[in-house]
């Protein structure tokens, strides 16, 4: 197996941050890459507010945070990342973007260096044939919020080899994070069955058949979910959810995964959940507001 004492994060957004933090936890050293110093700036602010959550809850200590914040660079040229021995590609969910980011990275990087990236639906072996080492490739998709959330899904695209999988189980483990291992089918396991899921919950607003707190308050009782659908897809990101049920609808060729009229409308009026502010919920005010 592959050692790994090194590793790039690139994108300091949600998920990049998230994985960053976990990483530097693990006691590896990390480097964070975006394409401006104020969306890092951002970030460290956010790591250093989340692990000040776990100081609070007793998680980690002071010391365990102030050492792993000093494990964390940043740098916004790809050659910032040339001694890692991993990286993780963490950008949002567009696969013309992930290919160019690939074209960057693959010249800078050392022979033996691996790359992993954290999409959550579009084909590794797709994303694997931007790159010169597919068999140095593999998904790793981390669960939102990556801190907290114990999954990470492994996905080998077809030319994988079995050490770079290993090394990666093994990180995996080390980051302690539990495995799922998905073959390379469009959305893996958690979204090709959690966002029908939710698509299914706007099509019955859309239908009328409820409002957003009946069905969300539907399935927090009646299934025993953590939070309602709605609430999750404002959470996700409707504009996240909506490139994965294309994904899966262009994937699989099966009209069951249709996205639902009313959440390409949503998207298109740029009310993509939590992150602006108003999705099927309004956040300006202390409480969400159901926007239907």
């Amino acid at each position: 197996m592959e050692d790994i004492k090194t590793i790039g994060v690139i994108g300091a957004g949600q998920m990049g941050n998230g994985i960053a933090h976990v990483i530097a936890l693990a006691g590896y050293d990390v480097r964070l890459l975006d394409v401006s110093e104020e969306a890092l700036e951002k970030a460290l602010g956010q790591i250093g507010k989340n692990m000040d959550r776990q100081v609070k809850k007793e998680m980690i200590s002071e010391a365990d945070k102030d050492a792993a914040l000093a494990r964390i660079t940043t740098g916004v040229e790809y050659s910032f990342l040339s001694e890692c021995d991993l990286v993780i590609e963490a950008a949002t969910e567009n696969e013309e973007i992930k290919k160019q980011i690939f074209k960057s990275l693959c010249p800078v990087l050392g022979p033996e260096a691996i790359i992993a990236t954290n999409t959550s639906s579009i084909s590794v072996t797709r994303l694997a044939s931007y790159t010169d080492r597919p068999s140095k490739f593999m998904g790793m998709h981390f669960m939102n919020p990556v801190p907290l959330m114990k999954l990470v899904e492994l996905i080998r695209g077809i030319a994988t080899d079995e050490t770079t999988y290993r090394t990666i189980h093994e990180l995996t483990k080390k980051l302690g994070k539990d495995t799922a291992s998905a073959e390379d089918f469009p959305a893996f396991i958690v979204n090709r069955i959690l966002l029908p899921m939710i698509n299914e919950a706007v099509y019955t607003l859309y239908e009328g058949v409820g409002n957003v707190q009946s069905i969300d308050t539907a399935l927090r009782l009646g299934a025993n979910h953590p939070m309602g659908p709605l609430q999750l897809a404002d959470f996700i990101g409707l504009d996240t959810c909506l490139s994965i049920m294309h994904v899966l609808h262009d994937g699989l060729a099966d009209t069951k995964y249709r996205p639902c009229p009313l959440l390409v409308k949503y998207v298109e009026a740029g009310w993509l959940g939590r992150k602006v502010g108003r999705g099927f919920y309004d956040y300006s005010g202390d409480e969400p507001v159901p926007t239907r």
